[in-house]
């Protein structure tokens, strides 16, 4: 099975992406090369489509036993980057990547940090090395560009009050509200990894997409990368779903200056104008902490954590203790200086 590497044409170290530089990099003499301006290497004609699970490692002969949906990895024997490139060609090749901009250790100190930040997390979490393992992973996505109808039939009120003599009146108007809206949204996102939670997923967002650039295989080494497991049809109704909140707020935001509004019909009507296959940058954290695992992911762009850390039931008895004092002190104040007594 296709298997590709980067070696150095200097020294014939081993060449990783460099999230740094953004380059192919050189760990042994420095080189750097541009990937923007490499010829990428040609698909093979032949493809798996992720049925074949063992390579063979051009640099040390080991054999490389993957997933059917790995299509990057490291050699577990000399630890070199190897890219299956039959795996991401045809349908299962991407369009476009964000490459990594925060590199492991720069992603593993601010993981620490913001640990530490945590409120209500156990004093303990971050005082050991408890990290047992930090993957920069390319995680499939399809990008939705989307295209919404929506009509709307509903009935709306004003209300005005006002005095004549020594009477106040109250008048509500009732209208028939219609509503006929067009909604475009670009590069909706939702993963196409069955592997990934797609609650972290979602809360990763959003990537910089500005930063896309059009799919080169260097930018793969160094990294795991995943193919998908769901084409962007399985996936259509997630990102219709994705959108639905902020159609109702847009819908809502048109009738602000009625009083009140009662829906009597909605109708939507969403459709694809184009999906793209993306590979985004994640640095996934294993973490684990009083025999317990936990995991957390990092936007490897913009650096944004999300994750559950453990609660620590006596920081969270201290802190809703000092809020009720707060509380109490400040009724004890205001109650004071309104002349009254407050015990």
């Amino acid at each position: 099975m296709a298997v590709l590497d980067y070696k150095c044409p200097n020294c014939g170290g081993e060449m990783a992406f460099d999230s740094a530089s953004g380059m192919l990099s050189c760990g042994s003499c420095g080189r750097k090369d541009n990937i923007e301006q490499s010829s990428d290497a040609p698909n093979p004609s032949v493809f798996a489509h992720g049925e074949a699970k063992e390579y063979q490692c051009n640099s040390c002969g080991a054999v490389i036993v993957t997933e059917p949906e790995t299509t990057a990895t490291m050699c577990s024997f000399c630890n070199s980057s190897v890219v299956l490139i039959d795996r991401m060609a045809g349908g299962f090749a991407p369009a476009k990547v964000i490459p990594f901009a925060i590199s492991k250790a720069e992603a593993q100190k601010a993981f620490q940090k913001w640990c530490k930040n945590g409120r209500l997390t156990p004093g303990a979490f971050m005082k050991a090395n408890r990290i047992k393992g930090v993957t920069g992973l390319y995680v499939p996505f399809w990008l939705y560009d989307l295209h919404s109808d929506v009509e709307v039939r509903a009935h709306g009120t004003k209300v005005r009050s006002y005095t004549r003599g020594d009477y106040m009146y109250t008048e509500t108007q009732h209208f028939d509200v219609y509503r006929d809206i067009v909604l475009d949204y670009v590069k909706v996102p939702v993963d196409a990894s069955e592997k990934m939670n797609d609650e972290l997923m979602d809360k990763l967002e959003p990537f910089p997409y500005d930063q896309l650039k059009n799919f080169k295989t260097p930018y793969l080494a160094g990294f795991i990368a995943e193919k998908y497991n769901f084409d962007d049809r399985q996936l259509m109704p997630r990102a219709q779903h994705k959108v639905d909140g902020y159609i109702d707020s847009y819908v809502r935001s048109t009738m602000s200056h009625y009083h009140t509004v009662t829906y009597q019909s909605k109708d939507v009507d969403t459709t694809s104008r184009k999906a793209e296959h993306v590979l985004l940058p994640v640095w996934m954290f294993h973490y684990d902490y009083n025999r317990k695992k936990y995991t957390f992911a990092m936007n490897g762009q913009t650096g944004k954590v999300v994750g559950r850390p453990p609660i620590s039931l006596g920081k969270m008895t201290l802190w809703f203790s000092g809020i009720f004092l707060a509380s109490l002190i400040s009724v004890k104040i205001l109650s004071a200086a309104m002349g009254g007594g407050f015990w």
